[in-house]
């Protein structure tokens, strides 16, 4: 009880000792969990409760992966996670673990993860009487007969590997012996003595030799006994036993010194003369065969190399023996001295590893301890890390360091840390060791997708084929796996901004835009979509981009021939006087096409004649003049056929039928199909005439009054004199060519009627006078539209009079606007 009672003392001086160094230590516990169990437990006996000890429940330590960690990696003990138990793991021999020392204790931790939790243990191993005392040898004496009484002959003490009241507590002799006795006792803490007393005289002829058994017993229960036989032998005079100089010998050895090495030497003296003064040493106590004494001189040597850190001293017993057979036995203890010759070791107790790269700063990546089995400067360790800008040290307690996150992590900037973590001691030199940890960071879906363009312009003739690739769009994602898989759609739009074309379509997977339904460049010139790119990332992140579809013009449209008309009726008759010069502008095709650019750029030829010399058509224009001047040979009816040809690839074309009546005066004019006209008709038609010559002459009237203002007149005032019958045939072609802008210039002719003219006969002046200046006429486009400068052709009729001006047809007037 009273070495129970030391050892709790002990126990509780080490605990105030180091509790203020375990106060800060967030993640430990300040106070160890203890516990105490005999030596040689069986395995599996309980130790203790540790998860109740410790506040935790079983499932909490399956949960949170308990396991318990030492520093000599040995596994003594083992916890049993389903009851929370700590559990003996194998055989526990207290003599291999702390050999003599006063207290035994095995310290571990419990370490916890999710979170990080340590809870320190310590288990003393109580000693149990196992190991009988063992002497080294036999012992032999021989004793001069004229010892007195009371002469003591040391002996080997028993050696008892237990500690304690089980350890040795006395010696005796077996059998009885009336001439000798066993004293025991100690000189200091460490000088115990065994001696042999000589009880009474000896008597060589009376008994010269003799033996017996001296018996060590412990204090054990049971006790146990160890038994060395002694055997005296009685010689003559010899009274001077040998004396060494010192009782203890200490030597001081580096633990690096070389074999052969001499560490000490032991002398002793010897008063006899002869042969019994000669001394021979001996070492009785051999430990491991490490040491060897010269047995003349007393040098002892090193035999096998030192290890400070398997043993720190050495025990050795040196006999001398005079050649009269009297002895003298010293100690020597050799203390090894360490030196640095034990590299920092470092052992990892959790590691993580791939990291998410949005780990926050002070995660913890790595648990590691480091030890040193070299003592004082040489054991101690410092730790630095190569990388000190994502990562850091920090200590945790005793010699725990973890590895830490000190700044964000970024797996498209380094997707790979390799962290050298070196140890070293401060020994002279200092020894190192490194350890590299390998990070791997893996990746979260922290970048949405970048197109390699801001926009994308893509182009497709009209007419196309359905679903026709039209071209790509392409977007990368810096991050990987399925954060970096890239699908495309159409991103959805408000119901009044939708583009006026939904047939364009992307492949979600490449990006391939394609045009699902043909188009028409007429109806539909561009359109624009958005188009969104989508990693397969939780949540996911998208880009847009936008795309504009070009529509490319086909030549798809034939030229529509405005005027003349045809619509399947007679064709008009345009009146040519046979007076008429070279260059007579007989009549003008109109015609314009739907297509733009070259496909719409309008070219006329003179297909067919019934005189092909005597007409030409103007290119560009299609004015169709006379080539040459009228002869007599000239039939008086001309059918023409103008073909009108665009400027595409192939080129359309489409044909203008006219006909031309050469008349020497205007009383050689008939009505269609050749019926006379009635007096009803003709009465009807010279007022119509009549009007019509008046609202011209108006209309000169105002064109001229216009033209020295410098104003463009109307299209609505020029348009008023269609009131001539036949002149609706026109005007709707008329209006769309002047909104196409197909016609380069603007015509006007100008008829003059006399009411006393007795001639009905129209003359029909050159078209261009060089006395009148040129007008200026509105295109009929707006009022925004430019004006163009064109002549105005004056026509005299002054030889008309109402008798005959009945027979003119008011298709035959070409009063109206030509655009």
């Amino acid at each position: 009880s009273c070495c129970r009672v030391r050892r709790r003392a002990m126990a509780i001086a080490r605990q105030v000792l180091c509790l203020s160094a375990f106060l800060a230590l967030p993640l430990a516990r300040a106070e160890p969990i203890r516990y105490s169990v005999a030596e040689e437990a069986e395995s599996g006996s309980l130790v203790g409760k540790l998860a109740e000890d410790a506040g935790l429940t079983p499932p909490q330590l399956s949960a949170r992966r308990a396991r318990l960690l030492s520093e000599d990696g040995r596994q003594h003990l083992r916890l049993d996670r389903g009851s929370g138990r700590l559990l003996v793991a194998g055989r526990l021999d207290r003599e291999e673990l702390c050999a003599h020392s006063a207290t035994c204790m095995l310290p571990f931790e419990l370490l916890l993860s999710d979170p990080l939790q340590f809870f320190r243990v310590e288990v003393t191993l109580n000693d149990v009487n196992d190991h009988s005392p063992v002497f080294p040898e036999h012992l032999a004496f021989k004793i001069p007969e004229t010892s007195e009484p009371g002469s003591r002959f040391p002996l080997e003490r028993a050696r008892d590997l237990d500690i304690g009241s089980n350890s040795i507590q006395a010696y005796r002799i077996s059998p009885q012996n009336a001439d000798f006795s066993v004293s025991y006792g100690s000189r200091s803490e460490d000088d115990k003595y065994l001696e042999l007393v000589l009880e009474k005289p000896l008597d060589r002829e009376e008994q010269a030799e003799m033996s017996f058994s001296v018996i060590a017993e412990d204090g054990g229960s049971p006790p146990r006994s160890g038994t060395t036989q002694v055997k005296i032998v009685i010689l003559d005079a010899n009274d001077n036993a040998p004396m060494f100089t010192k009782h203890v010998y200490i030597a001081k050895v580096l633990e690096n010194m070389p074999e052969g090495s001499v560490i000490l030497t032991v002398l002793a003296t010897d008063q006899d003369a002869g042969i019994n003064g000669d001394i021979s040493y001996e070492i009785t106590e051999l430990v491991g065969q490490t040491f060897l004494i010269d047995p003349r001189t007393g040098q002892i040597k090193i035999t096998n190399p030192l290890d400070f850190e398997e043993a720190e001293t050495h025990e050795l017993g040196v006999r001398a023996t005079d050649g009269g057979g009297l002895s003298a036995i010293c100690k020597v203890l050799v203390e090894v001295v360490d030196v640095n010759d034990n590299a920092p070791e470092l052992a990892v107790s959790s590691f993580s590893s791939p990291l998410p790269e949005n780990t926050v700063p002070g995660t913890v990546v790595a648990l590691f301890t480091v030890r040193d089995r070299d003592s004082g400067a040489n054991g101690k360790i410092s730790c630095a890390l190569d990388d000190q800008l994502f990562f850091s040290l920090r200590p945790a307690y005793k010699n725990y360091y973890e590895l830490v996150t000190v700044s964000a992590l970024d797996r498209e900037r380094t997707a790979r840390y390799v962290l050298g973590v070196t140890a070293a001691d401060a020994g002279s030199p200092p020894l190192t060791s490194t350890h590299t940890f390998t990070v791997d960071i893996s990746d979260v879906n922290d970048n949405a997708p970048v197109f390699n363009q801001t926009s994308y312009t893509m182009y497709v003739r009209e007419n196309n084929a359905p679903t026709v690739f039209v071209g790509a769009v392409s977007a990368a994602d810096a991050d990987v796996g399925l954060n970096a898989k890239v699908t495309y759609s159409l991103a959805p739009v408000p119901a009044a901004e939708r583009p006026s074309c939904s047939c364009i379509s992307v492949n979600s997977e490449n990006g391939h835009v394609f045009v699902l339904r043909p188009l028409d460049y007429e109806r539909l010139r561009q359109s624009e979509v958005t188009v969104s790119a989508s990693d397969a990332g939780s949540p996911p992140l998208r880009a847009n981009v936008t795309v504009r579809l070009v529509v490319l013009d086909e030549n798809d449209n034939a030229p529509l021939v405005l005027y003349p008309a045809q619509d399947g009726s007679a064709a008009s008759s345009e009146l040519v006087p046979v007076s008429a010069e070279p260059g007579y502008l007989v009549t003008k095709v109109v015609a314009v096409d739907a297509d733009s650019g070259q496909n719409s750029w309008l070219s006329y030829h003179l297909l067919r004649a019934t005189e092909p010399g005597l007409f030409s058509v103007a290119v560009q224009s299609g004015e169709v003049r006379l080539k040459r001047p009228v002869t007599e040979r000239d039939s008086a009816k001309h059918k023409l056929l103008v073909l009108v040809r665009d400027n595409g690839k192939p080129p359309l074309s489409a044909t203008a039928a006219l006909s031309a009546l050469l008349l020497k005066d205007f009383s050689d004019v008939r009505l269609p199909h050749g019926s006379p006209p009635t007096d009803e008709q003709g009465d009807s038609l010279t007022t119509y005439l009549i009007i019509a010559l008046v609202f011209v002459s108006l209309l000169f009237l105002i064109s001229s009054a216009l033209f020295v203002a410098r104003k463009v007149c109307k299209s609505k005032e020029l348009k008023a004199a269609h009131v001539l019958s036949g002149a609706h045939n026109l005007h709707s072609g008329l209006a769309d060519a002047a909104a196409a802008g197909t016609l380069p210039r603007a015509y006007c002719y100008e008829i003059s009627l006399t009411t006393g003219s007795g001639n009905s006969e129209f003359q029909f002046l050159k078209p261009i006078l060089p006395s009148l200046p040129a007008q200026h006429c509105a295109t009929g486009q707006g009022p925004q539209e430019q004006e163009q400068d064109f002549p105005c052709v004056p026509v005299s009729t002054e030889d008309v009079t109402p008798d005959n001006a009945g027979t003119l047809s008011a298709r035959h007037l070409n009063a109206l606007t030509f655009n």
